[in-house]
């Protein structure tokens, strides 16, 4: 009886604090001078959709379309999202990469679900520029499959020019004979995470991008696929990689590929192309270590050049300044220990160490992060942190090819990730996790604190 109780008065606890800290966050949240609020209405609904052509699937979206709404601002605007839910199930909403107060996450750790019928204002201003993405927190194999995510993009007033600037946000979903998608699997499934056969640029299967000869784009991309590891190419032709999960790099990096692992996002400039020319957007293979192996490349979209158009893209050989976290030799302060087992409930059960779910030791705020990412297990993970971006300092013990600001980087089978990061005065509660969806269902997860 008094166990009862004192569960019931930390649990009462809990959700005064978690209510005080949303009404700070949100009274906190004001525009920098000559900003503004950008007010947004995102409904998550039930609707029919067609992924793939004259096909009807029932998919579940924001605003009544997959993607949802890409939401557009610019750094020092206030964003002011209310949330109303349709759906028969409640859920969350997750501002991926945004470094916001912790009551604004979006996840069951800082926020109690938003009830079916139910509606939730988030509120936060928007200290920098990148190719974010947001997306359901909550039963996300089924979820997020279903097409509970967009895109967000946030600009600086001193961005490289270009002639265009897209984003394609690609995906996948595993089709019934019906058109429908399909529940979630087991054992194969629990191990890999879904890859769907059908695979999706801004919704649609496999669609056709039209670009002007001469002209050079800028194109944001964001992985939202559940488990898929995409190897982007552009029929093998060079593009030029200026931004990752934390906005611009340094200086542009030549390149024929980038990898985005699920929740990674790369920006690249792309072109020119001659008239008339017909290139693949596709992925290549990669081994990740799952049971389905990918031995060729596979579609994604199709680019047709159209006739030529002036150009007026100008890209500098210095993108922006990043002042390394740590230049010399330095001793971790944590290992995350990424690992695995056999369980009756996922079939696969994927830990943090050792434990489901873990909860894991606090970190203080102003004192540097520096911590291994370590994996125990034979396939990859995608590592993704909460709220703040980190520098990889080494890949399975070898310095990254460039410098720059990220919230997921790909932690390959039996590898090790060294990453560093600073801990600004955002306190509460964060997470750390896989961002395959099964994996994360199965475990794969962790909570910390911030504190001051």
């Amino acid at each position: 009886m008094t166990d009862h109780h004192h569960q019931t008065d930390a649990a009462s606890s809990n959700k005064e604090e978690s209510a005080a800290a949303y009404a700070a966050a949100y009274a906190a949240a004001q525009p920098d001078p000559g900003h503004r609020v950008v007010a947004v209405e995102i409904e998550a609904c039930e609707f029919d959709w067609e992924f793939v052509p004259g096909v009807t699937t029932r998919a579940w979206g924001f605003n009544g379309s997959v993607p949802g709404p890409t939401l557009e601002a610019t750094v020092g605007d206030v964003l002011e999202i209310r949330l109303t839910n349709r759906l028969p199930e409640p859920t969350v909403v997750h501002w991926h990469g945004l470094r916001i107060p912790a009551a604004m996450d979006g996840t069951e750790m800082v926020q109690r679900p938003v009830g079916p019928g139910e509606t939730f204002i988030y509120r936060f201003r928007l200290p920098d520029a990148g190719t974010f993405w947001y997306h359901s927190h909550f039963n996300e194999t089924v979820q997020m499959e279903r097409g509970l995510y967009g895109a967000l993009i946030v600009r600086a007033p001193d961005e490289p020019v270009f002639d265009a600037d897209r984003t394609l946000v690609l995906d996948d979903v595993e089709l019934d004979k019906n058109g429908q998608i399909k529940p979630p699997g087991w054992w194969i499934e629990s191990h890999d995470g879904r890859e769907g056969s059908t695979r999706l640029v801004n919704g649609r299967q496999e669609p056709e991008i039209r670009m002007a000869a001469g002209q050079v784009e800028r194109w944001r991309i964001v992985n939202a696929a559940s488990a898929r590891y995409v190897l982007f190419s552009v029929g093998g032709r060079p593009f030029k990689i200026i931004g990752t999960d934390g906005g611009l790099i340094s200086a542009p990096v030549a390149a024929t590929r980038v990898l985005l692992p699920p929740a990674d996002r790369a920006e690249i400039a792309v072109g020119p192309f001659a008239a008339g020319e017909t290139l693949r957007i596709e992925t290549l293979p990669f081994n990740r270590g799952s049971f389905k192996s990918h031995r060729k490349p596979e579609l994604f979209a199709t680019v047709q050049v159209g006739a030529a158009a002036p150009s007026r893209a100008r890209l500098p050989d210095r993108l922006r300044e990043i002042e390394p976290l740590v230049t010399g030799p330095v001793t971790p302060n944590r290992e995350v220990r990424l690992g695995f087992g056999l369980g009756l409930k996922h079939g696969v059960e994927f830990n943090i160490d050792h434990e489901q779910h873990h909860h894991a030791e606090p970190v203080r705020v102003g004192e540097l992060q520096v911590w291994d990412v370590v994996n125990r297990s034979p396939v990859h993970h995608p590592f993704h942190l909460h709220g703040f971006f980190f520098q990889v300092l080494e890949l399975n013990g070898k310095a990254p090819e460039f410098l720059s600001w990220e919230d997921t980087v790909n932690v390959s089978a039996f590898g090790s990730v060294r990453i560093a990061w600073m801990p600004d005065d955002r306190p509460g509660g964060w997470m750390y996790h896989c961002h395959i969806l099964e994996h994360h269902a199965a475990g794969m997860m962790a909570h910390f604190d911030v504190v001051r």
